[in-house]
């Protein structure tokens, strides 16, 4: 496969999983400077590890949201737990990921996941 199929295969996949919209917002935020960020990120986050077939996409995407919340990364986790919906994982499953980070990672962690998954979660109309 050519880098050029590599990166249209990753694009095509990210906006499946986030939505053309938002998408395009993370591609043009830092502007020429984030350019060949976002080549790497389609060509092989999305282009190569994303579409290999090992791990389901929705299994990824528990493992995304369990990473992002335990280094701290809260607009990252923010961005894969909207695409953990995307991606199948129910409002059960991301909770378990969560209660999960509280025993390992701590509470405060712990805490902020949960708020920002609620929100996520309510936007999606998995929860109340």
């Amino acid at each position: 496969m050519s880098g050029d199929e590599q990166y249209e295969r990753g694009l095509k996949l990210r906006i499946e999983m986030f939505g053309q919209k938002a998408v395009e917002k993370r591609m043009a935020a830092f502007g020429e400077l984030g350019k060949p960020l976002q080549h790497i990120i389609n060509a092989y986050s999305y282009g190569d590890v994303w579409s290999r077939t090992a791990l389901k996409p929705d299994m990824k995407s528990l493992v995304m949201v369990a990473m992002m919340a335990a280094s701290g990364h809260m607009n990252e986790l923010r961005v894969h737990l909207n695409g953990a919906v995307k991606n199948g994982c129910t409002l059960e499953q991301i909770q378990e990921v969560l209660l999960l980070l509280t025993l390992y990672c701590g509470i405060p962690a712990a805490n902020e996941a949960h708020r920002i998954a609620a929100e996520v979660l309510r936007e999606h109309k998995l929860m109340a």
